[in-house]
């Protein structure tokens, strides 16, 4: 008899609420390791796809819980504070009544097969079958439902739009819809030290093929999710940005580094790349349940897909739900399944556990703590104009004038005492309370001494004792300015980075973007600050502070960055009527 797992659900499980009750609960676990998920070939081998399932200890059918996703899996189920720990704790799972289905894509792990591009269609007729199998498998009552972070949220957009038979729900936290976009050029620029990270951590040979028996990983979860859980995820977070240099380092799997090497160098342009996109078609083609969690600490990663997921799925009102959490960075990813179970137990189970009096949108609150609720997102509220002034922000225009920052390329030294500022600063005083959530849109008159820069934008909350709370971002680079308006959702402005107008240096350009919708309440006394800059080192925190906001390889030269402020720069918010105060989270 093997050694069973130990369960965890450290980190944040519900969004303001408590389930009344649990359908089921006490049940334990077990493994049934090492299954078999075949693949036919048009040669008529085909390939074999490797699953863990994990089943309470009582015999019996119960509903599968399948997680596919791009990694070998065997750290992720022993509670390894890995980078692609994103599928859960399967031990919570089985104890209430469900089978985690834990499958790696073909040629990972114990895969056999060639390994395709990442979200290649192979992948989507993978998961498809993989979700058939379990839904056939003796344990099963036929009810396949998906549950995953990032890698293991995207995917299931891509399968949910099929409308496999056995599929009955799904919950995706942190998802984007266009890897393109979100992802591979945010703000218009490759994002290489995401890539680096990501690609670096998971994909060498020694990661894909790594191998640990299963009685290894139960042993190893008593230490990762036992009495020691605390001190590793502080050491974690106290090391991240060591860790994350550490596989800057790595060497890839050959075919990892040559599509690294194309998404970095080469695709420049969506008909280059050719990666996969959910389109608003496949995303209108999705019927079942479900619940998508963004982060709200996540600034430029995975930002922009929950709400045009939630904006464009056939799925009907009243059987979808959106959730912006606080800031938080966990690994591993062991928020939201208590969330999930709850979710899972009213659609199959029809549970009367409150979880069809949740408002369809929970958004937590910066300066509240906790969570306001909203039948729709962007929830309902007036628009409000901040014009840019010098050093301030107000809502009448300012004297007509010019804010100047150096834009200094990520690297380059820069001798002290010049006196020239890489980040500008304009402060708008509080002198009522009041509550922003909603769309956040720069309207810039920008001009630059060169072809091309770098505009990001950060707006924060300073608290009353001067603490800065970052509270919404968003970038662009300035010669991939034209918006697209085919793409995008209420809350989010699309740039079809592919387009260029260079810039005449001198001559002033409008930039329109979108910052995240981090929804904040300001009181009296408080400071909204906006800074304006072109380096994200200068304008990001430590992840291990929950803000994950990656690097990007900006500006493209030494400049004079130019803003024109007065009645042509703004920014939009959105006050949102008849607050009354968050629950608490």
């Amino acid at each position: 008899m093997g050694i069973p797992l130990k369960p965890s659900t450290s980190g944040r499980q519900y969004a303001g609420w408590e389930p009344r009750a649990a359908a089921m609960e006490g049940l334990g676990n077990r493994i049934l390791p090492d299954q078999a998920i075949p693949v036919p070939g048009d040669d008529g081998a085909g390939v074999t796809l490797h699953a863990d399932v994990y089943l309470p200890t009582a015999p019996g059918r119960y509903p599968a819980v399948l997680s596919f996703g791009g990694y070998n899996t065997d750290l992720d189920t022993a509670g390894v504070p890995s980078g692609a720990n994103e599928i859960g704790s399967p031990p919570v799972f089985t104890d209430r009544g469900y089978a985690p289905v834990v499958v790696e894509r073909r040629g990972v792990g114990r895969s056999t097969g060639e390994r395709t591009d990442l979200f290649s269609a192979a992948d989507v007729d993978d998961h498809e079958r993989a979700i058939a199998w379990a839904a056939e498998q003796p344990w099963c009552t036929g009810e396949v439902v998906l549950f995953g972070t990032s890698y293991y949220a995207m995917t299931q957009l891509m399968v949910a739009a099929r409308r496999p038979p056995a599929l009955r729900a799904f919950f995706a936290n942190e998802v984007t819809t266009d890897l393109f976009r979100h992802v591979l050029r945010f703000g218009g620029v490759p994002g290489s030290f995401f890539l680096g990270v990501w690609v670096g951590a998971n994909f060498t040979d020694a990661a894909l093929a790594r191998r640990m028996s299963p009685n290894a990983r139960a042993v190893a979860s008593h230490l990762t999710n036992g009495p020691l859980h605390t001190l590793l995820e502080k050491a974690v977070h106290g090391n991240v940005s060591r860790m994350f240099a550490s596989f800057l380092r790595n060497t890839p799997a050959a075919d990892a580094a040559r599509q690294y090497s194309r998404w970095t160098y080469d695709d420049t342009t969506r008909d280059e790349a050719g990666v996969w996109e959910t389109t608003r078609e496949m995303l209108g083609a999705i019927e079942v349940p479900f619940v998508t969690v963004q982060n709200l600490g996540y600034l430029n990663l995975h930002q922009f897909g929950a709400y045009d997921l939630f904006e464009h799925a056939g799925t009907a009102d009243g059987r979808k739900w959106l959730i912006l959490a606080p800031p938080a960075y966990d690994l591993p990813v062991y928020s939201w399944q208590g969330e999930a179970l709850a979710f899972f137990d009213h659609v199959l189970r029809g549970s009367d556990n409150g979880y069809d009096g949740q408002p369809p949108v929970r958004y937590w609150v910066d300066g509240d703590d906790g969570f306001a609720t909203s039948a729709t997102f962007p929830p309902p509220g007036e628009p409000r104009r901040l014009y840019l002034g010098d050093g301030t922000l107000g809502p009448e225009p300012a004297r007509p004038g010019v804010v100047r920052w150096a834009a200094v390329p990520f690297g380059v030294p820069v001798l002290p005492g010049t006196g020239d500022p890489q980040v500008v600063t304009f402060d708008h005083p509080v002198t009522e309370d009041v509550t922003l959530a909603g769309p956040v849109t720069a309207r810039l008159t920008f001009s630059c001494n060169e072809i091309d820069s770098y505009v990001l934008a950060r707006l924060s909350r300073v608290d009353a004792g001067g603490t800065v709370h970052p509270v919404s971002l968003g970038a662009l680079r300035p010669v991939a300015r034209t918006e697209d308006t085919t793409r995008g959702s209420a809350v989010e402005i699309a740039i079809d980075s592919g387009v260029r107008e260079p810039l005449t240096p001198g001559e002033p350009v409008v930039l329109r973007f979108s910052l995240t919708p981090g929804p904040v309440r300001l009181r009296a006394g408080e400071t909204l600050r906006l800074d304006v800059g072109s380096r994200t080192d200068l304008l990001r925190r430590d992840p291990g502070e929950g803000y994950v906001q990656f690097d990007m390889p900006v500006p493209p030269y030494l400049s004079r960055n130019t803003l024109h402020v007065g009645d042509g720069s703004w920014v939009d918010v959105t006050v949102v009527d008849g607050h009354r105060g968050a629950t608490p989270g």
